[in-house]
């Protein structure tokens, strides 16, 4: 008998070939990005020469560019999502390195000093801030795109392109105050409902990484509300504080999502072990059951009756055999056919699941052939034969099977000295057709077998 497994669909697909080639440039880009902050703004770099001495290179102190340290720090992110990307080929971690390599570019174009009077300058800054806008609605879909796809309409692309008109063009005209304040509000706003959004797939999935990610996207928010109260104008000691204040809790943000990214595979594997088990569970009893009947089958009865033997060889406890035959189920098959062969068969083998204990057994021996295997010793196995008989000759379905159906039933112990219980199931055949007998001498006429209606 061969059995096919449902098959499941996963996700995760294979990577091609060409994939590995832009994680080797998207690497390159990362360490090259990650070099520029620590490289000195002006030729600084001299010689000291001694004799039998080497060249030693020395430099001079700069300051850091904490905005550039920022934007590279993004940048490594970014990379790291793009690999954990091209391994699950999940959605959400699609959104996060968009929104992260929107966090880089952000922080590039804001690291530029501004000049009143230079308009570059202050569009730059204007974009810089769109930039940080649009990364925060980034981490707001990831969330959503977590559990389902997230449902993105056109109108949103009308109205992010009306923003980037207003934070591009209003710094030219109106100086970078325009968009300073309303910048981090849009922001924190964006980042809050990010983090509302991972701290329900707390509630939903119980990941820890998604209450860090959460946790930190709402501390962020909280920082830009804090420079928007508490700093007057870019590029102060105050902005430049509060983003030290944020880059240890992106870097949060960063290992959360990484936590998050490996326990999601913990529960993806956890599922996959579910179903397996349920299809091995599904496959087992569909090995060990007659399919017609619901009984157990003889390949059952091969599995488990070693460990009866040696629990009534250690324990004592007394077993017997009962082999039961339906009669004349020759004669129904070949008057009213096999459809009717197989409704018998249902009924007598529901009716003796019904009136055995859930401590026996009840098995399909063939054709119309059963065998029950009892926990008692051979007095009572023969009584509780001769109740079954009674039982059935009334059981009220009974009454609906064609005329003349019955049973006969033999019974053996299985004794200590018992080496091969089929020697033992062979004499309750025998007593069995021996029941058959002595039935038919009750009866001598059997009446002809035919179709009873159902009352």
């Amino acid at each position: 008998m061969f059995v096919r497994l449902p098959l499941t669909r996963t996700t995760m697909d294979r990577v091609p070939g060409h994939a590995w080639l832009m994680v080797l440039a998207a690497a390159v880009l990362v360490l090259v990005a990650s070099a520029v902050p620590l490289a000195p703004e002006s030729g600084t770099l001299t010689h000291v020469m001694g004799q039998g001495a080497s060249l030693v290179p020395y430099y001079s102190t700069t300051d850091v560019n904490l905005w550039r340290v920022a934007g590279s720090g993004s940048l490594v992110v970014t990379g790291l999502l793009l690999l954990l990307f091209f391994y699950r080929r999940r959605l959400y971690i699609l959104f996060w390195t968009g929104g992260w390599l929107l966090v880089s570019a952000s922080m590039f174009l804001a690291g530029r000093p501004i000049t009143p009077t230079d308009k570059v300058t202050l569009m730059t800054y204007g974009v810089s801030q769109f930039l940080g806008i649009l990364s925060a609605l980034f981490f707001v879909i990831s969330a959503d795109a977590y559990p389902t796809r997230p449902r993105v309409r056109r109108g949103y692309a009308l109205v992010l392109l009306a923003v980037l008109f207003w934070f591009a063009l209003a710094p030219m005209a109106l100086d970078a105050w325009a968009v300073f304040a309303p910048g981090h509000v849009l922001i924190a706003g964006a980042l809050a409902a990010a983090g509302v959004g991972h701290l329900i797939l707390l509630r939903q999935v119980r990941m820890l990484g998604a209450a860090v990610v959460g946790i930190a996207l709402l501390l962020i928010a909280g920082s830009h509300v804090w420079v928007v109260l508490r700093v007057a104008e870019p590029g102060t000691t105050g902005t430049t504080g509060s983003l030290a204040f944020s880059l240890a809790l992106y870097l949060l943000a960063a290992l959360g999502m990484q936590l998050m990214t490996f326990e999601d595979m913990t529960l993806e594997l956890r599922r996959t072990n579910r179903r397996l088990e349920a299809a091995q569970s599904k496959l087992r009893r569909m090995v060990i059951t007659d399919p017609l009947t619901g009984c157990r089958n003889r390949r059952f009865f091969e599995e488990i009756i070693g460990r009866e033997l040696q629990r009534h060889r250690r324990y004592g406890i007394p077993m017997s055999v009962l082999f039961v035959d339906v009669d004349r189920f020759k004669a129904v098959n070949d008057t009213l056919g096999h459809d009717a062969g197989d409704r018998v068969l249902r009924e007598v083998a529901a009716f003796l699941l019904s009136n055995i204990r859930e401590a026996d057994y009840v098995f399909r021996w063939g054709g119309d052939e059963f065998l029950i295997l009892l926990s008692c010793g051979e007095e009572e196995a023969r009584r509780r034969g001769t109740a079954l008989q009674i039982d059935f000759a009334r059981y009220s379905n009974a009454a609906t099977l064609p005329s003349g159906v019955g049973l006969s039933i033999g019974c053996a112990e299985v004794t200590e000295e018992s080496q091969d219980v089929m020697t033992l199931i062979k004499v309750a055949d025998e007593r069995m057709y021996e029941n058959k007998r002595a039935q038919r001498r009750n009866r001598p006429h059997a009446p002809t077998v035919r179709a009873t209606k159902a009352r």
